[in-house]
């Protein structure tokens, strides 16, 4: 019999059948494998190819998984809610949403996370580390995940798509939110007010507004914001940046939202519908203040003087009078203005921008106000009073003003 002294101790290895020893023994007599070999099994074992996609996978368990994204297979079934996976981890991770369990834990801020890849990217808030930088315009990220999205904007590839609709999405995640504006699933609860949210950060944010916290500080003007998403939006103030773009009349935005809203002004779409009164909306935000209208509310108070309003930008314009602060300077004449819309406002009448257009006859208008008090000509909207009307608020006030007498 051989003498095995010889061999190292650090690679012994145990053994469950006769068999198994003589198979490793006649294995371990040949030449031992060189690294570049090995490498060159490692990615054969690689090689196993999707024929839909051309993705390849190190086995045939990780493609079949894979070919249900294409095939639409979901197998693995919520007893809770009904809801259908991929895969078992996904289901998984899906019922924490339930049982609001989260095993995961930040040891730095005890922050916990429902899955492991979620604290592994907070982590990173902390150490400021974004090891994974893409190759195309240099943009680093704080996880593999979020540097595959984003070569997809590159790429403009978009796998994943909605059998309802047929929109396709960069990620699995991004339809799985899309997925809800169907089915009306809201499966995130505030346990404060019952608000229900399509996704986990809609609630984190909503939460901030129970907590009055707002973690996202602006290091040009101290200002801070409940979403980061707000805060990013705001330095464009500062850096003059709008990103956004109308292909129509050429107008730049700061966010994508302003955008939206904006070009229904050239399309006449009003989406958003008063429940109360009929009257129809631009944007949800104008209809979010309309409504407090018919309630009354007037929830933002001034601390000088107690004057209320209706919504926290007219309150923050209001401060402003007391202060004398006007903050927005028109760069052609150098005037300067308590607030944003009254600055765009004013450069319009050095631009000659004109972006209200009556329907009727085509003329255009500077102000939306405008606009409204002409489209009475056309419909001859006067009260059957005996008193005397005004197609505008402005001539009223004059007439009111001179005592003019009326000519009944």
């Amino acid at each position: 019999m051989e003498d095995f002294t010889h061999l190292d101790a650090s690679n012994t290895t145990v053994f469950t059948s006769k068999k198994s020893i003589t198979r490793t023994y006649s294995v371990a007599k040949e030449k031992p494998l060189r690294n570049e070999t090995f490498i060159q099994q490692i990615s054969l074992r690689r090689n196993i190819p999707c024929e839909i996609c051309g993705k390849s996978f190190v086995s045939k368990s990780n493609l079949t998984k894979h070919n249900r994204i294409h095939t639409g297979e979901k197998p693995f079934h919520c007893e809770i809610c009904g809801k259908s996976f991929i895969n078992n981890s996904k289901l998984v991770t899906h019922i924490r949403v339930h049982t609001g369990e989260k095993p995961y834990h930040c040891e730095v801020c005890e922050k916990s996370f429902s899955v492991i890849s979620s604290l592994v990217d907070h982590k990173t808030i902390h150490t400021g580390e974004r090891p994974y930088s893409c190759e195309i315009c240099g943009e680093s990220f704080s996880s593999g995940s979020k540097l595959t999205r984003h070569i997809r904007i590159h790429t403009g590839e978009k796998h994943f798509y909605c059998e309802i609709c047929g929109k396709s999405f960069l990620s699995n995640s991004e339809l799985i939110r899309h997925e809800r504006i169907h089915t009306g699933e809201r499966p995130y609860c505030c346990e404060i007010c019952a608000k229900s949210f399509v996704n986990n950060s809609q609630l984190v944010s909503h939460k901030r507004i129970h907590s009055g916290e707002k973690a996202y500080h602006c290091q040009i003007c101290g200002k801070s914001f409940i979403q980061n998403s707000h805060l990013v939006s705001h330095k464009r103030i500062h850096t003059g940046e709008k990103p956004f773009h109308c292909e129509i009349c050429g107008k730049s935005f700061t966010n994508n939202s302003h955008l939206v809203s904006h070009k229904r002004i050239h399309t006449g779409e009003k989406p958003c519908r008063c429940e109360i009164c009929g009257k129809c909306f631009f944007s949800n935000s104008n209809l979010t203040r309309h409504k407090i209208l018919h309630s009354g509310e007037k929830p933002f108070h001034c601390e000088i003087c107690g004057k209320s309003y209706v919504n926290n930008s007219d309150l923050i314009r209001h401060n402003r009078t007391h202060a004398g602060e006007k903050t927005f300077h028109c760069e052609i004449c150098g005037k300067s203005f308590f607030d944003h819309s009254n600055l765009v406002v004013h450069i319009r009448s050095h631009t000659g921008e004109r972006p209200y257009y009556c329907d009727i006859c085509g003329k255009s208008f500077m102000h939306n106000s405008h606009l409204n008090t002409h489209k009475r000509i056309h419909t001859r909207a006067m009260p059957m009073k005996r008193e005397r009307s005004f197609s505008c608020k402005s001539k009223l006030l004059i007439h009111q003003h001179t005592g003019e007498r009326c000519l009944l």
